[in-house]
């Protein structure tokens, strides 16, 4: 670009004339939007090839960030942090591979699980993946699962769905809210897909390679080539590696009784004092093996007993929090699902501190009873053998009991805190006919 010196304005000569002023040239060049974009595009490239030379682990995930926030922002799909799956339980060990990675990593609580990640427990470890849609899959010990699917369009039906490579897991699906939805689990060459509100366990024999499948819960549908089989309630699937697909009932998980769920049981000396556990009897059931655990999957098995009735009284724990559940045994040594898992807490009396738990009101409504009082913030309460579930932040807390039959009823409010304090009040009522 040519440059040019600016023409001084005639002025006044002679000596009279003001000094002059010497003027500072400018020399200047014309640049184009599309040579500054293109130098930034040189510039960036240069970096990406060094990060992939220097940090390939880091340059793949931030293109992954990348090519997922274009995907969101042309296709409508709801934001990454919505739609990843994710770690709710984490026990033992635990590793993650993902997609794009060749190497394995421990999993933790900030891990995203995306479609065609690895994930594999060892013979401790336990992990509770859930996806965005309320899906959820229990990995149990020395199990491979791949994430095969895990489409999450906004105003879209849901699609997840996990591979079990070896080992087994436990599987729960939501009433999901977009009609349409699927949650599947597939197993060498078949596939099981979930109804909503369904609960299923999954298992594949890496020897064998034959596959069983059982639905606790709801109902399933089960696909191998042209084979298509329903599972209902207690029934289950078993997938042999030739010959069709069987289908069978199986023992329902026993309920628990006793003791009620997150209720504190207050002795003098926890370790010698007997805790009494029932539950009620399944048909058709020769046995039954209870578990007691101090995790709530069952990771850290501290007492195990295997009884032919429907109770029995173990001793020996210190004190402290457990877990406790019950399976069913038949006669041809078939088992039951797992029981629902209850918590206990054992105290010793006299080493915990007081808390603060009182009752205000006792109104009769019908023939329930309304409790009205006031505990610590964060405390636990059991009224007659219920947790009470809504507890303010302050502290306060109404109740309604069970209906309850005429006559003299003792109502008994049971309750815990945060320090391992408890408390203890009873009320008497008369309920009329």
């Amino acid at each position: 670009m040519p440059t040019q010196t600016p023409i001084e304005p005639p002025g006044p000569q002679g000596p009279a004339a003001p000094p002059k002023i010497h003027r500072v040239e400018v020399q200047w060049h014309a640049v184009t939007y599309k040579t500054v974009i293109l130098y930034a595009v040189l510039i960036a490239a240069i970096i990406l090839a060094a990060m992939f030379i220097v940090f390939p682990s880091t340059y793949t995930a931030l293109t992954h960030k990348i090519s997922t926030a274009i995907a969101s922002s042309d296709g409508g799909d709801a934001p990454a942090s919505q739609t990843q799956a994710k770690f709710v339980n984490l026990d033992g060990r635990v590793q993650v591979k993902k997609v794009n990675s060749v190497q394995w990593v421990d999993a933790d609580y900030r891990t995203a699980l995306d479609k065609g990640d690895l994930v594999q427990t060892g013979n401790d470890g336990y992990a509770r993946v859930t996806f965005a849609d309320g899906t959820s899959y229990l990995v149990k010990p020395g199990t491979l699962i791949t994430v095969e699917e895990n489409s999450m369009a906004s105003n879209k039906p849901t699609n997840v769905a996990v591979r079990i490579n070896t080992g087994s897991i436990d599987m729960r699906t939501p009433n999901w809210t977009s009609p349409g939805s699927k949650a599947e689990v597939s197993v060498e060459d078949a596939k099981a897909e979930l109804r909503p509100n369904s609960r299923a366990a999954v298992k594949t024999d890496q020897d064998t390679k034959e596959s069983e499948i059982v639905v606790s819960n709801g109902s399933a549908q089960v696909q191998r080539g042209q084979e298509h089989v329903e599972l209902s309630q207690y029934q289950r699937a078993n997938i042999p590696t030739s010959g069709s697909i069987s289908k069978s009932d199986v023992l329902a998980p026993p309920e628990l009784l006793e003791p009620i769920n997150l209720t504190p049981i207050i002795v003098e000396n926890p370790k010698t004092t007997a805790v009494h556990f029932e539950w009620k009897p399944v048909q058709d059931a020769a046995s039954y093996t209870v578990r007691i655990s101090t995790t709530n999957m069952f990771t850290k098995i501290v007492k195990e007993a295997k009884v032919s009735g429907t109770s029995v009284e173990i001793s020996g724990f210190d004190a402290g929090d457990y877990f406790w559940n019950v399976t069913a045994l038949s006669a041809k040594k078939l088992a039951s699902d797992v029981s629902e898992p209850n918590k206990f807490t054992l105290v010793a009396q006299g080493k915990t501190q007081e808390m603060l738990l009182e009752i205000d009101k006792t109104e009769l409504v019908g023939h329930a009873v309304e409790i009205s009082g006031r505990t610590e913030p964060g405390a636990a309460l059991i009224i007659n053998g219920q947790a009470v579930p809504n507890i303010a932040k302050d502290g306060t807390f109404h109740h309604f009991t069970e209906p309850l039959l005429p006559g003299e009823h003792t109502i008994v409010v049971i309750g815990q805190n945060r320090r391992g304090g408890t408390g203890h009040q009873q009320v008497s009522v008369v309920v009329p006919k």
